[in-house]
C-alpha cells in the first residue's frame, strides 16, 4: 500500500455541443470538478463529478475546506473506509446532492488510482463481466426538437447501429408526445427500442394517462416520471403500469435506491456514479439490484459508466450523450452500436491534461500536502 501525499482540485466549465432541453431545463454548462491524488510511490489518479449548470463551486468548496485535508496521510487502498469517514465527516450535510458529488470525484480518484497501481481496466478490477455493451442514443430526443427531427435522428441512429433511443416527453399536452413517439415509431419499426424521459415533470394522475399511451407504441421503460423523491407515487404508478418505470439519476445514496427495490418502485435503476458518491457506492446498488433482479441502466457520463456497466453482469445498456470530447486523447471505443471498456489501467479516460488545463476556472484550484 501507499499513503496520500498531494491532492490537487480544480474545475471546468464544459460547454455542450448542441442544445439540451428537457421538460424542466436547457443545459448551458456543465461544471465538472476534478480531484487529482498522489501517493508516495508518484502513482496519480485523476477523478471528476459535475453539475448541470449550478452548484460546481459549492462542491469545489466541501473539497477544499472539509473533504480534502483529510486525506492527506491517509493509506490509498481503503477506500472503503476513507469514503466513510468522509461520509460522517460531512454528516449534517447528507443525504444530499453537494455532498454526494464531492465524495464522488474523491472516490473515483482513488479507484483511477487503486487500477493503476494494479495494472488493470477499472471494469476488470471491479468483476469483468463483458468487455462491451449496447448504446442507446439520448443526443437527437431532446424537447424542444420538432417531430421531423426527432424521426431522422432516430433513424441516423438506428443506421449507426444503436440499438433504440431515447425521446424526452412531457408536452403541454398528451396528443403531442403521442404524435412525437409514433412518428419515430412508425420510421424506426418494432424491433428498435424507444425509450421516454419526462424528468419529473408530471403529476401521478398524468403519468398515469401517458403511461396507457406509452404502452400502445411499446416504448422500453418510462424515465422520471414524477418527482424522484416520492416512492410511493412510483409504487402506484408502476402498479398501473406495463412499461418499466425507470428512476435513480436524481437519487443521492443506497438507501434510497433500496427503498425503490424493496417497494417495487423501479423496474430499471440509473444510478449515477457521481450524484451517488463514487464507484463504491454505485457498485452496493448495482448488487443490490441484481438481487431484486432489476437492471442497471446509468445516467450520463459514459466514459466513466462503460467500465462500470461491464464490470456486472445486469446492466444492458450505456446512455450515449458525448461529454468529453476535446477533453481526452483516445475517445471511447464504439463500433457497431457498442461501447467497448477500456483495456488501459485505471478508470479507461485518456485526458489530455492540456485541455484541461487551459479550461481550469481561475480561482476555484487549490493543493494540499508534498
Amino acid at each position: 500500500m501507499a499513503k496520500i501525499t498531494k491532492v490537487d482540485i480544480f474545475m471546468i466549465d464544459l460547454k455542450p455541443k448542441v442544445k439540451r432541453v428537457d421538460a424542466i431545463q436547457s443545459f448551458v454548462s456543465q461544471e465538472t470538478p476534478f480531484v487529482r491524488i498522489t501517493d508516495e510511490d508518484g502513482q496519480v489518479g485523476l477523478g471528476y463529478t459535475y453539475t448541470i449548470g449550478q452548484g460546481g463551486g459549492a462542491i469545489m468548496s466541501l473539497l477544499r475546506e472539509t473533504l480534502v485535508p483529510q486525506l492527506i496521510g491517509r493509506e490509498a487502498e481503503e477506500i472503503e473506509r476513507i469514503w466513510r469517514d468522509l461520509l460522517f465527516s460531512t454528516h449534517a450535510t447528507a443525504v444530499g446532492a453537494i455532498t454526494s458529488l464531492a465524495l464522488a470525484a474523491i472516490d473515483t480518484a482513488l479507484w483511477d488510482l487503486r487500477c493503476k497501481r494494479a495494472k488493470l481496466p477499472l471494469h476488470v478490477m471491479l468483476g469483468g463481466a463483458k468487455d462491451s455493451v449496447p448504446m442507446y442514443t439520448t443526443e437527437g430526443g431532446w424537447l424542444h426538437k420538432e417531430t421531423e427531427e426527432l424521426v431522422a435522428d432516430a433513424l441516423e441512429a438506428q443506421a449507426k447501429g444503436f440499438h433504440g433511443s431515447k425521446v424526452k416527453i412531457g408536452k403541454p399536452h398528451l396528443n403531442e408526445d403521442r404524435e412525437r413517439l409514433a412518428a419515430v415509431r412508425k420510421a424506426v419499426g418494432p424491433n428498435y427500442e424507444i425509450m421516454v424521459d419526462a424528468n419529473q415533470s408530471l403529476s401521478r394522475a398524468e403519468a398515469t394517462r401517458r403511461a396507457h399511451m406509452l404502452e400502445e407504441l411499446d416504448i422500453a421503460w418510462f424515465e422520471e416520471p414524477l418527482p424522484a423523491d416520492d416512492v410511493l407515487e412510483h409504487v402506484g404508478l408502476a402498479a398501473a403500469s406495463t412499461v418499466p418505470i425507470a428512476v435513480g439519476e436524481s437519487m443521492y445514496s443506497v438507501s434510497q435506491f433500496k427503498d425503490y427495490l424493496v417497494s417495487g418502485g423501479a423496474a430499471i435503476v440509473q444510478v449515477d456514479v457521481a450524484r451517488v458518491g463514487g464507484i463504491t457506492p454505485w457498485m452496493k446498488v448495482a448488487h443490490m439490484a441484481e438481487a431484486h433482479n432489476v437492471p442497471v441502466c446509468p445516467h450520463f457520463l459514459m466514459e466513466l459508466h462503460v467500465a462500470l456497466v461491464c464490470a456486472i453482469p445486469n446492466a444492458p445498456w450505456l446512455e450515449y450523450i458525448p461529454q468529453l470530447d476535446g477533453l481526452t486523447k483516445t475517445p471511447m471505443r464504439m463500433e457497431q452500436g457498442r461501447a467497448f471498456a477500456s483495456t488501459e489501467p485505471g478508470l479507461g479516460i485518456d485526458w489530455d491534461m492540456e485541455a484541461l488545463d487551459a479550461l481550469k476556472i481561475d480561482g476555484l484550484s487549490a493543493s494540499f500536502g508534498a
